[in-house]
């Protein structure tokens, strides 16, 4: 195996995090997520699948332009012209790497790309010399390696690596390892393969079983020595490793793992709090390293163990990941310098002095009925601006809701669509839901509700609400995110941001799907 000093960490959250049921971002919000990772320091950041839309290829070219840090990657099937269209989008990037993959197990080369094993050999070969000569960094995946035979892995990757594969990637596609096992073919792989010293072994695992991170840090007691991940462990079905979490347990356990990553893991947990308002899949409180409760003791047992001595009821402390370091930065006498300055420091950049100036004057409406303005607040009102800066059908003027004891609630508001102003009013079974049915007398959007959610931004009772609001239509899914002091209008503005999503239309290509 190719000598390397610390695990490499590949985060993968604008690509296979953005497969997540309604996780997809525009190209501004990918951009601040990339900026978020370089902050981390992440090695490599898989940026997009650049043939999947021309707004994937827009999203990874422009991170291939801004970002200086870390590797920027694209996925690529298998296909010249994945490759091709994957090469084009990296080639501003200071370090570029296109990643290549074919399925490999048996139930993927027969059902899927109704191949035989020697063709699924032979395009992996042509695939990964394509890609050598645009980039010197090529990544080859073997799809759904967690059923695939071992002997056959053996032959592909050995194969691989002699067309210039220089990292080579052993994904639990479906969830299907178990730690000992999975480790176990890492070992065999690097100890029966030929010229395994010449590239850098990686695993990718997702979370079907729960098994995401244990079957990741099983491969690395083996000796891979790339993780592939993601922030909050987002992902298709149910996820993949979550970086905070791989990322900890290896700092945190170095008498087992011997090897650290690069990681300033002093920006996880803001990292982690600007990638769940960005997609609107809330933190669960109880996630490991990230969640509200990761830090907190409610046990007296617990509590008179910590105030003796902290390291009696925890292994890591709250500050090296981020928490209790984002104290109040901005209030109400603060200028536009210093709003500007602290949004930098976030990775937070508007295009235009437009975009900035409506920011300002959220800012300043927030401190109005806020006293103390959290980085939070900063991510929300800037994601609230851009939504509002992007053309949509649909928008919020004004609304006014009623709800009082014993009387059914109403909602009065005023909308726009297409520009043109609407007054609609409906009753419902509470606030919210005279809202969503007021606004659907006006749009008919014939989408289905999935998902409601609520969750404070910051703590306190002036803490602005962040709602997300999941539809359905079509089999196409989107999140809309809104955020208020008031719960009824965030309610409002996630409800239309979600219709203004849908009524763009068009599908991502997903890449797993192999028109060869």
């Amino acid at each position: 195996m190719s000598a390397t000093d610390h695990l490499v960490i590949f985060d993968t959250t604008l690509r296979d995090g953005e497969q997540s049921p309604g996780a997809t971002m525009n190209k501004a919000e990918k951009l601040r997520i990339a900026k978020a990772l370089e902050r981390l320091r992440v090695d490599v950041i898989e940026a997009g699948f650049a043939i999947a839309s021309q707004g994937d290829f827009d999203a990874v070219k422009s991170i291939a332009e801004s970002i200086t840090g870390s590797t920027v990657c694209s996925l690529a099937r298998a296909l010249d012209k994945d490759i091709d269209r994957a090469a084009e989008a990296i080639r501003p990037a200071e370090r570029g790497r296109i990643h290549t993959f074919i399925a490999t197990s048996p139930i993927h080369m027969k059902h899927k790309l109704q191949m035989q094993p020697d063709e699924v050999v032979e395009q992996a070969v042509r695939a990964v010399k394509r890609a050598r000569s645009h980039v010197d960094d090529v990544e080859f995946s073997c799809e759904d390696a967690g059923r695939s035979e071992l002997d056959f892995l053996c032959r592909i990757i050995e194969a691989a690596i002699d067309a210039g594969a220089r990292t080579i990637n052993i994904p639990d596609t479906v969830g299907y390892a178990i730690p000992e096992q999975f480790g176990e073919t890492i070992r065999q792989l690097l100890n029966r393969i030929p010229n395994a010293d010449k590239a850098i072994f990686s695993v990718h695992c997702h979370n079907d079983l729960g098994l995401a991170v244990a079957n990741s840090l099983a491969a690395v007691s083996q000796g891979a020595r790339q993780v592939e991940c993601t922030i909050n462990g987002l992902g298709e079905r149910a996820g993949n490793a979550a970086l905070e979490e791989i990322v900890m347990a290896v700092r945190t356990r170095q008498d087992l793992f011997h090897i650290d990553t690069r990681i300033e893991a002093q920006h996880i947990v803001p990292a982690s709090r600007l990638v769940s308002t960005i997609t609107g899949f809330p933190v669960q409180p109880n996630k490991a390293i990230v969640g509200a409760n990761a830090f907190a003791h409610e046990s007296g047992i617990h509590q008179d163990g910590v105030l003796k001595h902290r390291e009696t009821y925890e292994i890591m402390r709250a500050q090296d990941v981020g928490w209790h370091t984002n104290s109040l930065v901005l209030g109400k006498h603060s200028g536009r310098n210093a709003f500007r300055t602290r949004l930098l420091e976030l990775g937070i950049q508007f295009e235009t002095e437009t975009e900035l100036n409506e920011a300002f004057t959220r800012f300043k409406a927030l401190a109005d009925l806020k006293h103390e303005i959290f980085d939070e607040d900063l991510q929300a009102i800037a994601s609230d601006t851009r939504q509002k800066e992007e053309d949509g059908r649909y928008g919020l003027v004004c609304m006014q809701v009623c709800s009082e004891t014993g009387v059914v609630p109403r909602a009065n508001l005023t909308l726009t669509v297409d520009g043109k102003e609407h007054k609609v009013e409906a009753e419902g079974s509470g606030p919210v839901d005279a809202t969503f049915q007021a606004i659907e007398s006006l749009v008919d959007s014939g989408c289905n509700l999935q998902l409601y959610s609520v969750n404070n931004i910051t703590s306190g009772t002036d803490a602005q609400g962040e709602v997300t609001v999941r539809l359905e239509r079509g089999g196409r899914i989107v999140n809309g995110v809104g955020a208020d002091t008031d719960i009824i209008i965030a309610s409002a503005k996630a409800y239309i941001e979600a219709l203004n999503l849908i009524s763009k239309g068009g599908i991502r290509q997903h890449p797993q799907v192999a028109d060869v």
